[in-house]
C-alpha cells in the first residue's frame, strides 16, 4: 500500500507555508510570477461573463492557461481551474457551468479529456496526486464527482448519469486511536478503470480497485465494490451481476 499526501485540508493547515504560498501551491501549481498573474487576470476578467460574449472570450483566452485545447471547445461560466497547465482538452469538448477541473499534484499527469466529450454542470474532476483520463465521446451528466489519488480511466462512449461518484484512493487507515483518522495514511487499491461503452445509472458509486468491463450497464443507486465482467448488467448494494447483455 502506497501512502498519499493529497489532502487539501492537510495542506491548508500546513504552518510552514504563508497564505499566498498555499494559494499558489494549491490553485496555480507553478512558481512563475508571470503565469500567476496571467491566471489571475484571465479568471477574474472572463470566468463569469454570460452569453455568447463569455463563450467567445473564454475560448480565446483559456487556452493560454491549459496544457492543450483542441478545436471547437466550449467553456461555460464559473469553471474552476486548478493546476491548469496539466489539463488537456480534445476537439469539440463542452465544459458546462460551474465545473471543477482540478489537476492538483506534484508528480501526477493531471486531467486528459478526449474529443467530443461533454462534462455536465457542477461536475467535479479532482486529482489529489492522481490523474484522470476520459476518452472520446464520453458524457458525464450534472453533479458527478471523480476523485483520483491514483488513476481513473474512462474508455470511449461511456455515459455517466447524474450524481455518479467515482473515488480512486481515499481509503484511510484507522488502526491508531491517538491520531485522528484524517491524519492517518491513505492508500490505494489500484485506481478505477471503466472500459468502452459503459452506462452508469444515476447515483452509482464506484470504489477504488474496480474495473468495469466493456458494455456493462450498472443500475441507478448501485455501489460497485468489485470488478464486473464485460456486458454485465449489475444492480444493488453492493452491485451484483444479474444478467448479461
Amino acid at each position: 500500500m502506497k501512502n498519499f499526501k493529497g489532502s487539501l485540508q492537510k495542506e491548508l493547515i500546513d504552518q510552514k507555508r504563508s497564505p499566498g504560498s498555499k494559494y499558489r501551491h494549491l490553485f496555480i501549481g507553478q512558481k512563475s510570477l508571470f503565469y500567476f498573474l496571467k491566471y489571475e487576470i484571465i479568471i477574474f476578467l472572463f470566468s463569469w461573463i454570460p452569453g455568447a460574449l463569455g463563450f467567445f472570450l473564454r475560448k480565446l483566452f483559456y487556452p493560454c492557461l491549459l496544457q492543450n485545447v483542441g478545436r471547437g471547445v466550449v467553456f461555460g461560466r464559473n469553471i474552476t481551474l486548478r493546476h491548469p497547465y496539466k489539463i488537456s482538452l480534445g476537439d469539440n469538448t463542452f465544459i458546462d457551468d460551474n465545473v471543477v477541473l482540478d489537476a492538483k499534484g506534484e508528480e501526477n499527469r493531471g486531467i486528459f479529456i478526449g474529443n467530443n466529450v461533454y462534462i455536465g454542470r457542477n461536475t467535479i474532476l479532482s486529482c489529489k496526486e492522481g490523474s484522470i483520463f476520459i476518452d472520446d465521446y464520453c458524457n458525464l451528466s450534472a453533479n458527478c464527482s471523480l476523485l483520483s489519488e491514483t488513476q481513473i480511466k474512462l474508455g470511449k462512449y461511456c455515459f455517466l448519469a447524474g450524481h455518479c461518484y467515482l473515488v480512486a484512493g481515499g481509503n484511510h487507515s484507522f488502526d491508531r486511536r491517538d491520531i485522528p483518522i484524517m491524519f492517518q495514511p491513505s492508500f490505494s487499491r489500484g485506481g478505477i478503470e471503466i472500459k468502452e461503452d459503459v452506462w452508469l445509472g444515476a447515483g452509482v458509486i464506484v470504489l477504488d480497485g474496480v474495473t468495469i468491463g466493456q458494455g456493462c450497464v450498472v443500475g441507478a443507486g448501485a455501489v460497485v465494490t468489485d470488478s464486473l465482467p464485460e456486458f454485465s448488467i449489475a444492480v444493488g448494494l453492493p452491485a451484483k451481476k444479474v444478467k448479461e447483455r
